[in-house]
């Protein structure tokens, strides 16, 4: 049965891209359930695959029965594939040949705007003890995350790995309500960075016009056209802009260093300001207790871990050149994983520990120039003129010492940071879009809606996926109001949103470790089964007297998947509604709760427009033959790697954002 393309060719490149297609043709040399055969066709081959094969129905079909010939019912819509050969994919180069400079560009991607901008918040309300532990314990719960998500992608590394693996362990509709939230996090964030570059902006008092104009409007479009051009440029420019984040943080915290000892107008801080104050203060107006105020700072410090997943997505699209072995691709393929999933939280959260220390030692906890609300501010300007205008605890710092041009250089190390983060968060939420347009098809309205979005321009990029992930900037706009204030209420329609977006990461974060849980104990579970199974012997992570095939095994396992999970709960359903203790205000609830309310609602929104399938229990892994099936599926996603050498789109100006 030939695999049949849904649409044109134009979404072959994307995801060559997202690395759906891999550099191996067939992941398990021992395969003995699918035999491939090749037809010849015009420019190349066609693969076709026999029974029997996943079938391929659409979103809203009914649901099949379990059976061995039907794999993982309403899988995703089939993709035209033809083979080339695996050494040969010289004329499509991926975005980078070294998966060490991509190993660069995972660390940097994650040093975002957070650190900057909540460190601040963090200290004002909670103290340095805050500020050090909410930092390292959600540094930590990254870190376990990443366990949980990197020994999963080790065995299936595919795009749209966090909704097909909650999909198969888990349950399909709770896959594609994590898709959405997923896209949502990063589309609100979108509109949470332009936002805070207002906010630096406003240390330079350029007055609301040119911060409406500039900020607002021309570098959005600036970040939306360079994004049009294919993927080449956006990784020359993530090399580049991975550089400039990685070297503004070191000078960041070489600028506290020489502060703290002396370089500034305050002479030697050293532990000063430990010394006379307790490193566990809290702010009566944000807390009873510090424990209420430390719980608050988890949740606050969450967003500076955001995109820890991204970075082992991309990371994977790192493949040595065509003329490498087979065996040094599957290393390095291999290397990257486990580099990211061990080390890109850790080396993250050393950054992030020594910036808030040092912030700690030089700025007090009292200090009336620390920003009290969340991270964003507002970028309307302040009324108070002794005030520093900045919502930056390090500008606040650089400020105070009154060395020349530190507090301009490290507020033009924000904003560049801020830019480059918002280019990285366009990219990640359109490619999301996309593989949701393209995972679902049908004869409904919605679907047809959806699917809209799954088309690309000439330079391969989802341009429509784009252009939808923008719809929350015109939210910035409504700080330029007259009426707009730090206790109106557009300033709280803007901290929900925002809020929302770090803890719809925290949501995914939850379902991709509960998938993990459930894998992993089906592993557990049918181990006997799996060691005497050829076909499945990359998936022997208990052998008993059978070669050792399995990948990669994450540390601390089973004990990091359940402590992960249950990190995940705790953020959301105690940190998260830890400001309501000290009194009830619906901006702080809706920051809290509004996410998982309207995530619930979405998971069984969508059951209900699939109620012709309506299935209300989990998958069922518990039998072999179904997990076995599940396994399958995400094998077949897996081996997409041979695909046919399309003919060079042309180049040009004519179908640039992809509506003809």
């Amino acid at each position: 049965m030939a695999l049949e393309n849904s649409s044109s060719d134009d979404a072959y490149e994307i995801f060559r891209e997202l690395d759906w297609f891999h550099s191996h043709a067939i992941l398990s040399g021992t395969r003995d359930d699918t035999e491939l055969t090749t037809a010849a066709t015009t420019g190349g081959e066609t693969m076709e695959l026999k029974q029997p094969v996943i079938p391929l129905t659409s979103w809203s079909s009914p649901r099949r029965s379990v059976s061995p010939q039907s794999v993982c019912p309403r899988a995703p819509v089939g993709i035209d594939i033809s083979p080339v050969p695996p050494d040969d994919m010289s004329d499509h180069a991926p975005i980078t040949q070294d998966p060490r400079d991509r190993v660069m560009i995972t660390i940097s991607g994650v040093l975002g705007a957070g650190l900057y901008v909540r460190s601040g918040s963090i200290l004002r309300f909670g103290g340095p003890g805050a500020v050090l532990i909410s930092t390292t314990v959600m540094g930590l719960l990254a870190w376990m995350v990443m366990q949980c998500i990197g020994e999963m992608l080790t065995l299936w590394p595919i795009s749209g790995a966090l909704v097909e693996y909650v999909g198969a362990f888990v349950d399909e509709d709770l896959g594609i309500a994590v898709g959405i939230a997923y896209w949502f996090t990063y589309a609100i964030t979108l509109a949470a960075l332009i936002v805070t570059g207002a906010g630096v902006l406003d240390f330079w008092e350029p007055g609301e016009a040119f911060q409406g104009t500039v900020m607002f409007f021309l570098i959005p479009s600036f970040i939306i056209f360079f994004n049009s051009f294919g993927v080449q440029i956006y990784g020359l420019s993530e090399v580049i802009g991975g550089s400039m984040k990685l070297v503004g943080i070191c000078v960041v915290i070489v600028g506290m260093i020489a502060i703290n000892v002396g370089a500034g107008a305050d002479g030697n801080i050293g532990t000063r300001y430990f010394k006379y104050h307790t490193i566990f203060p809290h702010d009566p107006a944000t807390g009873d207790s510090w424990a209420s105020v430390l719980f608050i700072s988890f949740s606050t410090a969450a967003f500076a871990y955001v995109g820890v997943d991204i970075a082992a997505s991309t990371a994977l699209e790192a493949r040595p050149e065509s003329k490498g072995s087979q065996g040094d691709k599957r290393f390095w393929k291999t290397i990257s994983v486990r580099f990211v999933a061990t080390w890109t939280s850790f080396i993250v959260w050393i950054i992030y520990f020594l910036a808030g220390i040092m912030l700690s030692f030089n700025v007090p906890w009292q200090d009336s120039n620390l920003p009290r609300a969340s991270f964003l501010g507002s970028p309307v300007n302040r009324t108070d003129g002794n005030q520093i205008k900045s919502n930056s605890g390090f500008v606040i710092s650089a400020s105070l010492s009154k060395i020349p041009g530190l507090a301009d250089m490290v507020a033009a190390i924000i904003l560049i940071t801020v830019i480059f983060s918002a280019n990285t968060t366009l990219y990640v939420a359109s490619r999301a879009l996309f593989v949701l347009a393209r995972k679902v098809h049908g004869n409904e309205w919605y679907l047809q809606c959806l699917a809209f979005f799954g088309k690309t321009n000439h330079y391969q990029v989802p341009v429509r996926a784009m252009l939808l992930s923008c719809c929350f900037l015109w939210v910035p706009f409504l700080y330029l109001s007259p009426q707009s204030s730090p206790d109106t209420t557009i300033a709280s329609l803007f901290e929900v949103l925002s809020q929302m977006g770090s803890v719809s990461c925290i949501i995914v974060w939850t379902c991709e470790c509960w998938a993990f849980v459930r894998f992993y104990n089906c592993l557990y579970q049918h181990r006997d089964k799996i060691n005497s199974s050829p076909s499945l012997a990359r998936l022997r992570r208990f052998p008993q007297g059978v070669e050792d095939l399995y990948p990669w095994r994450s540390h601390g396992q089973p004990f990091t998947m359940y402590l992960a999970l249950c990190g995940c709960l705790f953020v959301l359903l105690v940190a998260d509604g830890a400001a309501l203790w000290h009194g009830f205000l619906i901006p702080g609830f809706l920051s809290a709760y509004l996410a998982p309310l309207c995530f619930v609602v979405l998971w069984f929104g969508i059951k209900f427009l699939r109620w012709r399938s309506l299935k209300l229990r989990l998958e069922n892994l518990s039998h072999f033959e179904e997990a076995k099936l599940r396994f399958r599926y995400l094998d077949e996603i897996a081996q997409r790697a041979a695909v046919r050498v399309q003919p060079q789109q042309p180049r040009g100006w004519g179908n640039l954002w992809g509506l003809m």
